[in-house]
């Protein structure tokens, strides 16, 4: 691993911006600076529980995320639906260098993708701030306007979890016609692991210890955009 500006550290040679052609994204914690179930906690008054069981998935603690989600939202089973977009008003906040790098993905040609262990009612805003152009997230049940505690079936499974993420990527890059090797994921916890890994480059962002040595790339200082700074000069 070599630092090859402050606070950036990559593992091999710099790669070219031009060889890629799919970027996918993790959003709690990376595009965005909160963890969207934990702040739905915070102001169900459960916030201490539930953020302990988000830290040790995120660590690795909790091998299985879906049992890690279970577990959180069988804990907020009851509370209005009014609270996601209460934390969507009011606490939701794009991380630095966000906007800025996804600007400059897509001027490069790059497809994005947003794919995301949290919530539908956050990732359709994201998507829609950032450009995304696919999206695969969870969806809260809501039964007369409570939360069940559980999550809904969409057409391609139920619960985003690591495998699911590593699937998302594959499946783009086979609808772009790239290989996994063009395409770039971006991630700060344990459950990033199986879709970085299937990445030709991976990008962990302020990320769990587990994950910096694991990745590619480590952005340890700064914004997103930092991540410019790692292609090679074209």
């Amino acid at each position: 691993m070599t630092e090859i500006a402050p606070g950036l550290i990559l593992r091999g040679e710099r790669p070219r911006l031009a060889d890629f052609r799919f970027a996918a994204f993790d959003m709690d914690s990376t595009l965005i600076a909160i963890e969207c179930i934990d702040e739905i906690a915070d102001l169900a008054g459960m916030g201490a529980q539930v953020a302990a069981i988000t830290e040790a998935a995120m660590r690795g603690e909790i091998s299985d995320f879906r049992e890690s989600l279970s577990r959180r939202l069988a804990l907020l089973a009851g509370q209005p639906e009014s609270l996601l977009e209460r934390v969507l008003q009011e606490r939701l906040r794009f991380n630095p260098g966000a906007r800025e790098l996804c600007v400059a993905l897509k001027a490069a040609g790059l497809k994005l993708g947003l794919v995301s262990g949290g919530f539908t009612h956050f990732t359709r805003f994201v998507a829609a701030e950032l450009g995304m152009d696919f999206v695969r997230a969870n969806e809260l049940e809501v039964l007369d306007g409570r939360l069940s505690g559980r999550v809904r079936l969409q057409g391609w499974g139920d619960v985003v979890d690591g495998e699911q993420k590593r699937r998302f990527l594959l499946e783009h890059c086979e609808t772009l016609g790239c290989s996994r090797k063009q395409a770039i994921a971006v991630g700060d916890g344990a459950n990033d692991l199986p879709m970085m890994g299937a990445a030709g480059l991976s990008v962990a962002f302020h990320a769990k210890p587990r994950v910096r040595e694991q990745a590619s790339l480590s952005i340890e200082q700064g914004g997103l955009e930092r991540l410019l700074e790692a292609f090679a000069p074209s």
